[in-house]
């Protein structure tokens, strides 16, 4: 029988073995049944190999070591399976403790309570100018917040719910959008607003929070949590 012919056949197998591993979908079972079946085709070799020119040690190792390689691939992705589940699992406990919770998530949105209203903006570079225009239901500029010169980074405002006149506007959902430059050009910006996680979910993106007056936010999106 031709030494060679059973090498190709176990290179193949081999090759095989770790297709099946590298998807991370090979079951226990099944990485059992190749294991298996190297072990036979190993057998086979040994049995059927010529007198005269036996196996080397050293090609015998060898494939005992390929053998190894792919079942250590196999556990490894088990276990990696295995950690996935679990943060997954904290995951959805982390998320749960964020229900009710305001948190500063991107969008444009201003909610104004009886206290006012919270928003912020993350600057990309340092502003010479940052001003934010406060718009109402139909577009209008209801107000406008001069928050001057201010460094790259998180730039929380807050407004008084009133307009240019001092008078009280009515309670409820407003946007806003933003004005920065510096030396006359302007500056990159994420606008964010102040919000109340209304519930969690995990899918497979990862996990997302429903945020009132802003939506469906990936955690992603969340600057801060108060």
């Amino acid at each position: 029988m031709s030494i060679s012919a059973v090498s190709t056949d176990n290179a193949s197998l081999v090759a095989s073995l770790n297709q099946g591993t590298s998807g991370g979908a090979t079951t226990t079972a099944s990485a059992q049944e190749m294991s298996d079946r190297f072990l036979k085709l190993l057998v086979t070799q040994l049995k059927n190999q010529d007198p005269m020119n036996p196996m080397e040690n050293a090609e015998l190792t060898s494939q005992l070591a390929q053998m190894s390689t792919v079942e250590g691939i196999t556990k490894l992705n088990d276990s990696m399976d295995s950690l996935s589940g679990m943060f997954r699992s904290s995951q959805v406990i982390q998320g749960a403790a964020l229900v009710g919770r305001q948190v500063l998530a991107e969008g444009d949105v201003l909610t104004l309570g009886a206290a006012g209203a919270v928003g912020g903006v993350e600057l990309a570079g340092k502003a010479d100018s940052v001003r934010i225009k406060v718009l109402d239901a139909g577009g209008a500029t209801a107000r406008v917040l001069d928050l001057g010169a201010q460094e790259a980074g998180l730039v929380r405002f807050v407004w008084d719910g009133k307009d240019a006149g001092g008078n009280a506007l009515a309670i409820g959902q407003y946007s806003f959008a933003v004005e920065a430059a510096a030396a006359g050009e302007k500056v990159a910006f994420t606008p964010y607003g102040l919000g109340s996680v209304q519930s969690v979910s995990l899918n497979d993106s990862g996990m997302e929070a429903e945020v009132s007056g802003l939506g469906v936010r990936a955690f992603e999106q969340i600057r801060q949590i108060y």
